[in-house]
């Protein structure tokens, strides 16, 4: 489907719960309230939007969370959404920490790529970082999921005074192992609205330093905004996503539908349709496919991130969907 700023809408990010097993200071405070779970979408409401979807010319999703793999039957949605005519491509966002025990199983389902969270290599950074002593459980998921051979993305969001510093390391990934390591830039949604991005052109500075012959990359690497470059020392390729200052949205293809059945249009924006109250309102799929095409009409020009302003929208990523 077009939108009515002549943007393509292909691309689905699909929140299955906001509960998660870390507290990444960025993203989740401890005492972070959850949705009561009748209220959150069930598999068959998810299974049914996403065939509406398809009908819009969505042809690629992205499961998210909170953690995606903390709820039950995860593998299984994802094996039913791979089924659905018209899908092409179905990914996972991950913050690795329940991952290695399910590559197995992600590999026979056949998923398309699994995007990993990790902002450090050292565990008690990684710690401070997350509040959770998790960081063996995240390095062997990661280690098994590039065994396995499956697609790799290391997201890592650069913190002022905490990570910075080991950019180049986190980088390195890439040059020993065939994935794409992303430098992601601080948002101002939720707790990243109060903390202190690195600025992108520091970030950049810094990973040159290990790679200077960064080149921009030709090839496709999926469907979200990145840019990526590629070097002669490296397996894989750095990426870089750097919404506030350097704004892809007059490219931006995707939509989000938030656990509890919000069809968001944008990160930044606090408005879309209530799909869960159409579904259990007894709307057919064709109704669900119109309310679904008439929001993405209205869809956004731009997100008008500010830095240091709070966005719009008043969720935290963890309730929106990461």
């Amino acid at each position: 489907m077009i939108d009515s700023c002549g943007r393509r809408i292909d691309y689905m990010r699909v929140s299955i719960t906001d509960r998660c097993n870390l507290r990444c200071r960025y993203c989740m405070p401890e005492d972070q309230p959850f949705i009561e779970h009748d209220q959150i979408l069930r598999y068959e409401e998810i299974i049914r939007i996403c065939r509406a979807a398809t009908k819009l010319g969505v042809r690629n999703i992205k499961i998210t969370g909170g953690e995606p793999l903390v709820r039950r039957g995860c593998c299984e949605l994802i094996e039913q959404i791979k089924a659905l005519p018209g899908i092409e491509h179905v990914t996972v966002t991950t913050n690795g920490v329940l991952l290695e025990e399910v590559v197995p199983r992600f590999r026979e389902i056949g998923v398309d790529g699994v995007n990993i969270s990790l902002d450090t290599l050292r565990p008690d950074v990684y710690a401070k970082i997350t509040g959770r002593d998790s960081f063996d459980a995240v390095w062997r998921g990661l280690c098994a999921a590039v065994d396995a051979g499956l697609r790799v993305k290391i997201n890592c969001v650069p913190l002022s005074g905490v990570n910075e510093d080991e950019l180049c390391s986190l980088a390195m990934l890439a040059r020993n192992w065939p994935v794409d390591v992303r430098f992601i830039e601080m948002m101002p949604i939720g707790l990243g609205g109060s903390m202190e991005p690195v600025p992108a052109e520091e970030v950049r500075a810094r990973v040159r330093e290990a790679f200077p012959d960064l080149t921009p990359d030709p090839k496709k690497h999926g469907f979200g905004p990145a840019r990526y470059f590629t070097s002669g020392a490296l397996k894989g390729s750095i990426g870089f996503i750097e919404a506030v200052s350097h704004s892809f949205c007059t490219g931006c293809n995707r939509v989000r539908l938030t656990s509890e059945g919000f069809f968001k249009l944008c990160l930044y924006h606090d408005d879309g349709a209530d799909l869960r109250a159409l579904l259990r309102g007894g709307a057919n799929d064709d109704e669900i496919a119109g309310a679904m095409s008439r929001a993405i009409l209205k869809k956004p020009r731009a997100h008008a991130f500010i830095p240091g302003q709070a966005a719009e929208e008043s969720r935290g990523m963890s309730q929106i969907g990461g």
